[in-house]
């Protein structure tokens, strides 16, 4: 039946002397799905540990950052947007879990192709060595989930020094930030 009204639309276009080329709408390209959300299986993940990446723990007048990335892994390309899950175990006994409040920086949409990699960064409030032990928590390690998952990744911290224990802080001064940025 296609093919007829077809034809006779054809027809019609050539008699009123003008010609065009019409493709039936079976034979226009399909869109592309838009790819999938990465999950934990489809990624690996680390600490960046190069030297301009490593974290200022022995200084204790600023904030530093620290930074891990994910590798897509998998055949195909995904997506990641919002905030890792980062939860420190600490060292000591008394530290526990700390579960990493928010920055208040937007989300953006990554797009990962096969092996490429991105990163987020956590801000981090290092102490001197003379605070004392209770106001210290010593990063033992980190359990990174990606972002709408539940699965995590348990990386050791490879970079000593303590950060200012402020786990109860309304606004702490360590923290994540977005993937991405």
């Amino acid at each position: 039946m296609k093919s007829k009204l077809t034809a006779v639309a054809l027809a019609a276009i050539v008699v009123a002397g003008t010609a065009a080329a019409t493709v039936p709408a079976s034979a226009a390209p399909a869109k592309a799905a838009a790819p999938a959300r990465c999950h934990t299986a489809d990624l690996k993940a680390g600490f960046a540990t190069g030297d301009d990446a490593k974290p200022e723990m022995g200084q204790s007048k600023k904030q530093t950052q620290a930074y891990i990335w994910f590798t897509n892994r998998s055949k195909h390309t995904c997506t990641l947007s919002g905030f890792a899950g980062v939860d420190m175990v600490g060292a000591q006994k008394t530290d526990g879990t700390w579960s990493l409040a928010r920055s208040s920086k937007k989300p953006e949409k990554v797009t990962l192709g096969q092996g490429d990699t991105v990163d987020f960064s956590i801000t981090l409030l290092p102490v001197a060595k003379s605070t004392p032990q209770k106001e210290k928590f010593v990063p033992s390690k980190f359990l990174v989930t990606p972002p709408n998952e539940t699965t995590h990744f348990t990386l050791k911290w490879p970079f000593g020094g303590q950060i200012l224990k402020q786990d109860g802080a309304t606004h702490p001064g360590t923290y994540v930030n977005p993937v991405g940025l």
